[in-house]
């Protein structure tokens, strides 16, 4: 797709012309937003869950060589292997091999972000191997040619109606009209599709919403049960996923689970969950391998940015956020768009190349008021925007502005002629109570006109409220 984090402001703005993506963003976000609230209203506990959810996890962040080394020990136990992976690049070396050894050439895969990150199916298909997605979203961007554009939904940002062309050129088939269950054809003719492709898998390759420590079980989440096909169907199982994905026990994972059916899809619980505690016992010689990728998130545990580490991808903060809303996910360039990319992104790619996304919000906090394990979002954001500044990483008049700001601010008496001049400016530019366009800062006033100032300083305002006259 030739995307890039670097160019969030071009592909922002594109995003924006794009009357398609902005019909289908419309229509669901707000569905995401209204499922969520009334499974919410329905749990009185729901709070306390989240509270739970959030000392587990960091319970586990505190201590996760413990945890993994007791998983990784129960896993064994259960007959599987486990394999560290320090990079994406050794995460595609290892399951590569794997397919290799096993000599798997054909692959069937549940949906799994850690794999989207690694580019696992490109690494797979340069040695010959043929990968298809079996989660029926993750399979209409790959044979789109696309990457997600959100952690829950990947092809949220396509209609119907581009669906039922894509099928029609890659299936070979008459393109569906439009008709009230022209859906639900649709989902039929990918289902007898995929079905082929389940049976001559080879080999299953999966991720992991959750690993237990305590079993050295892998539980997957799905509201399709194509993982429990992808995965009784071959003989043999690698689960890739990261090392943050812990808990430390099986009632730690009824929590998990309840806050995240809630807060991603609003249902109080996804249709179909798996653990996987070993090899698929309806083979002889049978295998199971859970590859766990770091890619940066041990080096992120000691910075200030640890919390994003709690995140359970439920996509909730994305589908609260004005600016996912309107420019999608793929403007964001990289797998994990939204609030939670901007501060993932960062950290995993580095500041130099991801320096736009933590800019990307209006810091309205609506993304730290509905994430399920409290990451104080807009906090991270504000010290990835810091970040920047300090290491000059934004641009020079950017940079001057901030600092004569500070200079002012420092300022009082300044500040206030400053301000009143200011006032005093902007009605002169204004016609009818708005401005059109805005010196210097001309971005703020490209898609609506900014309100011209109605009265004077806030201070003065304030100190002539009822209560204030003598302050």
């Amino acid at each position: 797709m030739n995307r890039t984090v670097q160019g969030f402001p071009e592909q922002a703005k594109t995003a924006l012309k794009n009357e398609a993506l902005q019909k289908a963003m419309g229509s669901t976000s707000g569905e995401f937003r209204e499922k969520r609230a009334k499974a919410v209203q329905a749990l009185p506990e729901f709070d306390e869950l989240c509270e739970a959810a959030t000392d587990i996890k960091k319970r586990v962040l505190d201590n996760l060589d413990y945890y993994l080394e007791q998983f990784e020990t129960n896993v064994k136990r259960n007959g599987g292997q486990v394999h560290y992976a320090r990079d994406g690049a050794r995460a595609q070396e290892i399951v590569v091999a794997l397919c290799q050894k096993h000599e798997a050439t054909k692959v069937t895969k549940s949906k799994s972000m850690v794999t989207e990150e690694i580019e696992l199916n490109h690494a797979l298909e340069a040695v010959g191997i043929e990968v298809t997605e079996t989660d029926l979203g993750e399979y209409i961007i790959q044979i789109a040619g696309e990457t997600p554009s959100h952690i829950i939904g990947p092809a949220l940002h396509m209609s119907e109606d581009e669906i039922a062309e894509l099928f029609s050129d890659v299936h070979g088939t008459d393109k569906l009209e439009a008709s009230d269950d022209r859906g639900a054809k649709l989902v039929r003719e990918a289902r007898g599709v995929l079905r082929d492709k389940f049976f001559a898998s080879e080999l299953c390759i999966s991720g992991a919403n959750f690993l237990v420590a305590e079993t050295g079980s892998i539980a997957i989440v799905t509201n399709e049960g194509n993982a429990d096909l992808c995965r009784l169907i071959p003989k043999h199982h690698i689960a890739v996923t990261g090392i943050e994905k812990i808990v430390p026990n099986l009632e730690d994972l009824g929590a998990m689970l309840r806050v995240l059916a809630r807060s991603a899809t609003g249902q109080a619980m996804t249709s179909y969950v798996t653990l996987v505690s070993g090899p698929n016992d309806l083979y002889q010689d049978p295998s199971f391998h859970v590859v766990l990728v770091d890619g940066k998130r041990s080096q992120a545990l000691a910075e200030e940015t640890r919390e994003m580490l709690r995140c359970i991808r439920c996509g909730a903060c994305m589908n609260h956020c004005p600016v996912y809303g309107a420019v999608g996910g793929h403007a964001y360039g990289w797998v994990y768009p939204g609030p939670i990319g901007a501060i993932l992104s960062p950290s995993f790619l580095g500041l130099d190349s991801a320096r736009h996304l933590p800019h990307a919000s209006t810091l309205c906090g609506a993304c730290g008021d509905v994430c399920p394990v409290r990451i104080p979002i807009p906090e991270l954001l504000r010290h990835w925007r810091e970040e920047t500044y300090r290491q000059a990483l934004t641009p020079v008049k950017e940079r001057t502005i901030i600092r004569l700001w500070a200079w002012l601010a420092a300022r009082p008496t300044i500040y206030g002629l400053v301000m009143r001049a200011g006032i005093h400016a902007l009605k002169l530019l204004s016609k009818k109570g708005l401005i059109r366009r805005l010196p210097l800062v001309h971005e703020w006033t490209m898609h609506k006109d900014f309100p011209a100032p109605e009265g004077g300083k806030f201070t003065e305002l304030w100190r002539k409220s009822e209560g204030h006259d003598n302050e």
